[in-house]
């Protein structure tokens, strides 16, 4: 039993190298060439693979773009299911981005080197073809986000529309943050976490009735 058990060990462990080659130099030549320049055969002869075992792993390479992106969220909803239940909607929501963070880049540098994720983010959020695609999904995780908020807080979401609003507001939050460090020069880890931990902080006084000059802004006209 154990030889097998070893055989069945190592033949995942080459799966999965095989598997992190080709999201590994798709990123590569996605960043380097551009999203719709790059093709599956320019992928798998790359990594020295045919195109059948190419889509062994992925449909298309659209799912090789985001494969990283969905461990992320995979991350992000393990994060939020830890929370304890004391803790209020919009405050699991920040705890569990915030402390998602740090076991994030461990995982990622498993696959890519963290530099290469980012710029692929950034990708993303820039190449219209991505940007649909991440949307649609988006909206597919927004109900999935609500559900699970709705049973943690005892309520029906179907009958209580409160769950779907804050997640509405909480992917906006996260989608103008996701825009506005793509369009910046600090593509870094921390510099995604402080503009998005930041703007995720303004989502309660931007929510208040009435608004007052944020610190440090200049006078209206």
């Amino acid at each position: 039993m154990s030889g097998v058990s070893g055989v069945t060990g190592l033949r995942e462990r080459k799966k999965r190298r095989t598997r992190d080659a080709l999201i590994r130099t798709a990123h590569e030549l996605f960043v380097a060439q551009g999203y719709e320049r790059t093709t599956v055969d320019e992928i798998a002869d790359a990594v020295e693979v045919s195109q059948r075992t190419f889509f062994r792993y992925f449909a298309n390479k659209e799912e090789a773009a985001f494969a990283l992106q969905r461990m992320v969220e995979e991350r992000f909803f393990a994060a939020v299911g830890e929370r304890p239940l004391h803790e209020t909607p919009i405050q699991v929501l920040g705890n569990a981005l915030g402390n998602a963070w740090y076991g994030i880049r461990e995982a990622i540098q498993e696959v890519v080197p963290i530099e290469l994720y980012m710029r692929m983010w950034q990708l993303i959020e820039t190449t219209p073809a991505l940007v649909a695609v991440h949307l649609r999904h988006s909206a597919e995780q927004g109900d999935r986000l609500a559900a699970e908020l709705a049973r943690r807080a005892g309520v029906d979401p179907e009958d209580d529309p409160r769950p779907h609003v804050l997640v509405a507001a909480f992917a906006g939050v996260m989608q103008l943050a996701g825009r506005r460090w793509a369009a910046g020069d600090d593509v870094t880890v921390d510099g995604a976490r402080r503009l998005f931990q930041g703007y995720l902080s303004m989502l309660g006084p931007a929510l208040a009735e009435g608004w007052g000059p944020a610190p440090g802004a200049p006078p209206p006209p």
